[in-house]
Order: C-alpha cells, then structure tokens, then sequence
C-alpha cells in the first residue's frame, strides 16, 4: 500500500505489486473512491449504501466487525423503511436454508440465499455473495435506525449456521482478488448520540488510505479468528493502574467490534473503572443511575462537563510481545452528549457499560481512531483518525511502546471457547447421556430387590448439559 508516516507502519501487501494495485485508479481498488462512505453514529451504528440484485435495489447496510452474517430485510417491517424484494430479482438464488442469528441484544430469522451486489462507494464491479433474508426478528430493527440489513465483517467461524457459509468479505476477497485486509474510520467524535443527522465515516475494502490517520499505526495480534479477539494488558484511568490481574480484562475474550454502540467491559472490570472515573473527577456526589445507564447527566451548555473527567487508557499487546502500546480516549468519547432540554440543558450518557462475558472495543473507543483489520497478517492496528477531534481538540492518543515486563505472558484464558470447539463439547455431552441412558434402561430392567431408590439429587437436569451460547 501507499507508505505511511510512521517508522510502526508496514506495508500489508508486502511489496511494489501492492502499491502498484493500489495506486491504479482504474483498478478494482481506488480507495480514496471509498473515503466517507458511511453514514450513521456511535448510537444506531454507521452503514454503507450497496445495491442488491436486478435491477439493483439500495439498501443501507450495518457494518458490523462483531458477526459474519449478510442479511437485510426480506419482507416489510414498522421500523425499517425498506426491504430486498427477492421476488423482484431476477438473480436472486434461494438456497433454501434456514438460519437464525442471536446478538447480545436482538435476533433475526431468514432464508439463506444468494445475489448479485455492487457498491457505489466500494470496490469498483459486481460479485455474488450468500445472503440472508430477514423474515422475522426481535429487537434488531429499532424504532429510528436508517440501515435495512447487517454487514458481518468478523471470521466464517462464527457465520450461520455454520462455518462452510462464505462471508461476505471472503467472498471479495475470492472474487475480486484483493488483499484480506480492511480498514474502518467512524467520523461521531463529540457529536450527539442518535441525532437528527449522520456523521460520516469510511470502510475500505482492500487496504489502507493514508489520509484517514494521523501518525503510526500501532499492531496487536488477533488471538483468535472469530471474532477479532486481541489481548489487553492493563487499564488506565486518569494515568492511574487499576491493578487487576490482567486475565480479568480478557474474560472470556476481548474483542473489537463495531457493532457495538459502548465501550463494554467485564463486571469486575467495570467496577473498578467506575470506582476510578468517580474517584478521580472533579465531581463530588454523582448518581450511580449514571453509570449504569439508567439515568442521563445533564449541564448548562455554556458549560463543558468533559473537563471534569479523566482520560481512559487501554495497553494492548504489541507484535513484539514483550512490548505493549496504549490507545487512550477522552471523555469527550465516553461522555456522551444525547439529548438537549430545552434552551439552556445538554444532557450526557456513559458510553462504558458492563458486560457478562466480554470486553468488547465497540463505537465509544473505535470512534477515536482508525482501525486496521488485517486478516492476511492476522493482526488489529490502530492509528489516530483526524476526525476524533472537538473544538479542534484531538480526544485519542496512540503512545509506546511500553515494556511488558510487569503483566503476565499470557493474559488470555488458554481455553478456546469458539464454536467447533463448542460443537465437540456438545457432541461430548450428549454421548455421555447416552451411556447414561443406557445404564438407566439396563437398571430399570433388573429385578426391583437391586434397583437403587434414587433421589431427587440424583437425576441430570437438562441445565447442566446447556453449552453457552457464545453469540455476539
């Protein structure tokens, strides 16, 4: 790719050939053709226009690191605007295939199909991909989104329902012929959460467009190829160490994921950041509905709130892995203006919430930078975007390296929780209830004089043969 500024950044596609691809404009990749192509905000989430089928139909679509479904809406819906007609298409191809999608709020329902897209704003052509028709869901379209349909960037290991479904990015990658990376700008920085217009952002799709960041991009490794899964070492509040042990952070994974409108963090984790944030701003009695995001916090808007909190850091392991490097934000990202009383009131939330079994990099911090999803070297970059900026101000900070001589060397739980290994611990559970089953039919039919009288707390509740379900 073109080279960037910093002594941190590395040339993805490994040479001339690369550069020469990249700098073609009349090629499949003119990646300044893909600069500000999204729309949206840290609240609904930020979405690219794509045109499906023929005759085309627009749709917009989430972009959302955190799946690795396609799927729009297939019939009408109250809260959407507009849905892919497949009776209208005369390349649609229905393969007939039920799948169901659970995300950590909302689901869908549809059929497995595939068409034909292009993107106005994309790669330059048009490519068959698998996609879902949305037939039925709870609480994934809201009232007041403007996107019709989700894009699933993550890995096919988490594709529905099962991993032998191409995603969609695989398939440009296959089609297209171009390199298995992307990159991801969300342009909300200090604007109101769910306002009345959009801000705007940029997907590229093949690479990296050095005018969307400012400095070194600075690498963590993906420690897992499902979600983009990478290792954090330690936080920081106010400069101040929140000294957990760094196996909390990473419980049961850490994740980057656009489709997630906060900065999401393990309970334990949560609490001592809320400890800190409280402990360390200049307000002195604060609502604890505030933090949990019950309640809003509101100032005159002659005044700027932002100046009575700390900065948030976040260490993440380098590629060297005795160095780390730290993405920080301030709390002009995770203070977040949503509603105006009035004349005189500005009212905020807390972009940070808890989180049962992740920590998740959702829009609160990936506002703050551009991020690299490079696939092919199986790593996350980070660099400062030039939109992460208010007042003129910039509000994310990349420094290192740091040595990580003071955390463990392995701060990720060693056991894998992705779905194969979930299917063998299933296929494992229910052959162990078949021998049990067994052995039940074989006592049963034993004289009554060797039966052994069982209890209560003898017999296998269903409960305790459930393998969690680790779904967005």
């Amino acid at each position: 790719l073109r080279p960037g500024s910093g002594s941190r950044q590395q040339d993805p596609l490994g040479g001339a050939e690369g550069l020469a691809l990249a700098s073609d404009p009349g090629g499949t990749l003119n990646f300044l053709a893909m600069v500000d192509n999204l729309q949206g905000d840290s609240g609904r989430g930020y979405y690219l226009e794509m045109l499906i089928g023929t005759p085309p139909q627009a749709l917009n679509i989430l972009v959302d690191t955190g799946s690795s479904n396609f799927a729009v809406a297939g019939v009408p819906d109250p809260d959407v605007t507009s849905y892919f007609n497949t009776e209208l298409s005369s390349t649609y191809k229905s393969q007939g295939i039920d799948v169901t999608v659970k995300y950590s709020q909302g689901s869908w329902t549809g059929v497995l199909g595939t068409d034909v897209i292009t993107m106005p704003k994309g790669i330059y052509g048009s490519y068959t991909i698998n996609i879902a028709t949305i037939l039925e869901s709870e609480n994934f379209f809201l009232p007041g989104v403007k996107w019709h349909g989700i894009l699933g960037l993550a890995y096919d290991a988490l594709a529905k329902p099962s991993s032998s479904v191409e995603t969609f990015f695989d398939s440009l990658v296959r089609q297209a012929e171009i390199p298995n990376i992307f990159s991801l700008q969300m342009c909300g920085a200090g604007l109101p959460v769910s306002g009345s217009g959009t801000n705007g952002g940029s997907l590229v799709l093949g690479g990296i467009e050095p005018s969307l960041y400012r400095g070194d991009i600075w690498y963590t490794p993906i420690k897992e190829e499902w979600y983009y899964q990478v290792e954090i070492l330690k936080l920081e509040v106010g400069g101040q160490n929140l000294e957990l042990d760094c196996r909390e952070y990473n419980a049961d994974k850490a994740i980057v994921d656009s489709g997630t409108t906060l900065l999401r963090l393990p309970q334990k984790v949560f609490s001592a950041v809320v400890q800190a944030i409280a402990r360390t701003s200049l307000i002195q009695e604060f609502s604890s509905g505030f933090w949990t995001g019950s309640q809003l916090a509101c100032w005159d808007k002659t005044e700027s709130p932002w100046s009575l909190f700390p900065k948030l850091s976040i260490y993440l392991r380098d590629e060297n892995s005795s160095r780390s490097f730290r993405i920080s934000v301030l709390p002009q990202l995770y203070i977040q203006p949503i509603l105006g009383i009035g004349e005189n009131l500005q009212c905020y939330r807390f972009g940070i919430s808890s989180s049962t079994n992740a920590l998740v990099i959702g829009a609160t911090v990936m506002e703050g930078f551009y991020v690299i999803f490079d696939r092919a070297q199986k790593r996350v970059g980070f660099a400062v975007s030039p939109c992460a900026e208010v007042d003129g101000s910039p509000v994310s900070e990349i420094e290192g390296p740091f040595t990580t001589a003071d955390v463990a060397s392995n701060c990720v739980s060693s056991v894998s929780f992705h779905e194969p290994v979930l299917w063998i611990a299933s296929y494992a559970l229910m052959s162990v209830c078949g021998i049990i089953l067994l052995v039940l039919i074989i006592l049963l039919l034993i004289p009554p004089r060797c039966q052994h009288r069982y209890t209560d707390n003898d017999v296998v509740n269903d409960e305790s043969s459930l393998v969690r379900h680790r779904w967005k």
